[in-house]
């Protein structure tokens, strides 16, 4: 279930190879603020930044400044900065999750060890802070001061309620949404205002990157679950044996029998693993699954009513590709 070319269509490619050229000038920035850092640390920071993913992120600025009709440097500057918001999470929660591949290499941690590592999270974060701060509108600096406050939040809250029977769905959307959706919001809604959006369509676009990001965990959440560690290039079911209750486990709770439920609270209490051979035993866990992804593509739904008010241009229709592209991953999660 990894995202490969191998296993994308042509036009499930689309949304990524409309952009191919403005992340190039990402990336080239990117490896600017890597030269930016202490010669002693750049080797580190060059690490991290070498194995971090899609750039989804600034994608999104990308393609909300080109469906709103003024691209430009504003939006590769916010998706660096965020992009480096990003990047400063993952090295931290390799380290809380204990994981010891990412992209099918060492973790920061795995290598150097958690005290340097928690280090080297800090530094992106205030560095990217630092770049925040050139914008000339202040309330840009605010925005990102603010998704960057929520992510941490998100994490904390996620951590400090780890085994806790008394999570509720409504607990997990609000975690999810601060520690993933609060980036893509931020990526969506900044670039809406940087290109000129009024009050009205800048907050669609800043929804519909909430949501967009609040089923991308959800379907990181299901892939911990039945993806492979070969297909998906990281170290998986560590929300199992952390004691995360993600929301396939949360409708497993709720769907279980009596019995089952009793033998999960009481591992759930215990703080015992919840180890995958427990769960495949109980027979509402294929239908536990079923329901979080048929959740997640309901809110697919509700983010293409986001783009309504948007012209039909070639980055909107890439923007609705995006929603099309996350459905046909979830469905895969699907038995």
């Amino acid at each position: 279930m990894a995202i490969t070319t191998s296993s994308i269509s042509q036009s499930d490619r689309f949304p990524f190879d409309l952009v191919r050229p403005e992340l190039e000038i990402v990336e080239a920035s990117i490896r600017d603020q890597i030269r930016a850092f202490d010669p002693a640390v750049e080797p580190y920071v060059s690490y991290v930044c070498n194995t971090s993913g899609k750039r989804i992120r600034p994608a999104l600025s990308i393609l909300v400044g080109g469906a709103l009709g003024n691209l430009g440097k504003d939006q590769h500057k916010i998706g660096v900065i965020l992009e480096l918001i990003h990047m400063a999470t993952l090295v931290h929660d390799d380290i809380i999750d204990g994981a010891v591949t990412r992209r099918m290499v060492p973790t920061a941690n795995a290598k150097w060890g958690d005290g340097l590592s928690v280090l080297l999270g800090d530094a992106l974060f205030s560095h990217a802070l630092a770049l925040a701060t050139e914008f000339d509108e202040i309330t840009i600096c605010r925005k990102v001061g603010r998704a960057s406050r929520e992510v941490c939040e998100g994490e904390i809250v996620q951590t400090q309620r780890r085994f806790d029977l008394g999570l509720t769905k409504e607990d997990y959307f609000r975690i999810i949404e601060m520690k993933t959706g609060a980036l893509f919001a931020a990526a969506s809604g900044i670039s809406a205002a940087l290109a000129g959006a009024d009050e009205e369509t800048e907050k669609s676009l800043y929804n519909y990157g909430l949501k967009l990001g609040t089923v991308y965990q959800i379907y990181d959440d299901c892939l911990d679950l039945v993806g492979s560690e070969e297909a998906v290039g990281k170290t998986l079911r560590t929300d199992l044996e952390k004691g995360k209750l993600t929301l396939p486990i949360l409708n497993l709770l709720e769907s279980a029998s009596e019995s089952q439920r009793t033998k999960l609270n009481k591992r759930i209490i215990e703080q015992e693993p919840l180890d995958l051979s427990v769960l495949v035993g109980i027979a509402e866990y294929e239908g536990a699954i079923e329901s979080a992804v048929d959740t997640a593509i309901g809110m697919l739904d509700s983010c293409r009513d986001d783009l309504s008010s948007l012209a039909d241009n070639e980055y909107t229709q890439a923007l609705h590709q995006i929603t099309r592209f996350l459905e046909s991953l979830l469905a895969k999660c699907r038995s």
